[in-house]
């Protein structure tokens, strides 16, 4: 199920980036300045990796089939990914060439002002869309930290967002200072400099994302607080002996499969067992309504030993 939240973020950032990218572009054309350039194509990438987002997030709410039983959460993950790939061969690398090359054919920057305009119009735009991402992030994160919220965060849309956008603050006055510095000083060379710097931003904006989307993709536990919980509902019950094992992974952002190894109580019988089980799966739902899918398996202590040893050699 998509998260409102996270689509509204997607959305505003949808609509500024394209916006921005045709008014760089233009203004690129017309000055000529390598920078501006950067700045333009870092505004398409970033539209495009909206687009992938929204389609991501679409293909995640198919419903499991045959093919994929547990659904398609886990394609959201994927995309997440690939807009990082993205972020780094394409935004990346090209800044950092169009600065190279400006570096070793320099030329002045004509209408500087006109560059200018234009990058105050997109700081503009870009600081509504990242103020946007950026209250949904801290709604989100709750308690935590900012960098631990982004390393447990199970939704990789707002924290996406945000890292872009706060990547294109960072590129739009990088860009703004050097294309000031390069008129004020008659060193058209600092206009390449600056569309270098911009590339490595974009670089290790894509090396922070495929980091957090990489954990995510091979799959990540449940939070700590949410197995705790669930922890806690089992052993509550005296008709338990003992918990062997409780494995959780996120399929989705709100998706999680739980598997649980539990030792019963040898006194009861297999409807007593049965029965049991029906009551955790839905006490287990009610309280943590992304658990979707819980399979609970009876076996003893030393059975589960045993078969640990076998694996584990």
């Amino acid at each position: 199920m998509s998260n409102p939240s996270s689509k509204k973020v997607i959305f505003a950032a949808l609509a500024g980036n394209a916006l921005i990218a045709v008014t760089k572009f233009a203004a690129a054309a017309y000055t000529g300045s390598s920078a501006m350039l950067s700045e333009a194509i870092h505004s398409l990438v970033d539209t495009g990796n909206q687009l992938l987002m929204l389609y991501g997030m679409r293909r995640a709410n198919k419903p499991a089939d045959r093919m994929h039983p547990f659904g398609y959460g886990m394609e959201l993950y994927f995309w997440t990914f690939v807009v990082a790939i993205l972020v780094f061969a394409i935004g990346g690398s090209i800044s950092v060439y169009e600065g190279v090359s400006k570096l070793s054919n320099p030329h002045t920057v004509d209408n500087v002002y006109v560059n200018y305009f234009v990058l105050g119009f997109a700081m503009i735009f870009e600081a509504v869309a990242w103020w946007i991402a950026f209250k949904e992030f801290r709604l989100s994160k709750g308690d935590l930290g900012y960098f631990e919220a982004v390393r447990r965060s199970k939704d990789p849309t707002i924290f996406t967002v945000l890292f872009e956008d706060t990547a294109a603050m960072l590129g739009l006055m990088v860009a703004f200072i050097g294309l000031y510095l390069a008129d004020a000083l008659n060193m058209p060379i600092l206009d390449g400099v600056a569309s270098i710097v911009i590339g490595v931003i974009l670089g290790l904006t894509a090396v922070l994302l495929a980091y957090e989307s990489k954990g995510l993709l091979i799959g990540e536990a449940a939070r700590g607080d949410v197995v705790d919980g669930i922890r806690g509902i089992v052993e509550a019950d005296a008709r338990i002996d003992h918990i062997n094992e409780i494995l959780t992974m996120h399929m989705g952002p709100r998706d999680v499969l739980l598997n649980i190894s539990i030792d019963f109580d040898q006194s009861l019988d297999s409807s007593a067992v049965q029965r049991a089980i029906s009551e955790f799966e839905t006490q287990v739902k009610q309280d943590y309504p992304m658990v979707t899918r819980i399979f609970i398996e009876a076996q003893s202590r030393a059975g589960h030993d045993a078969a640990q040893q076998v694996a584990d050699s």
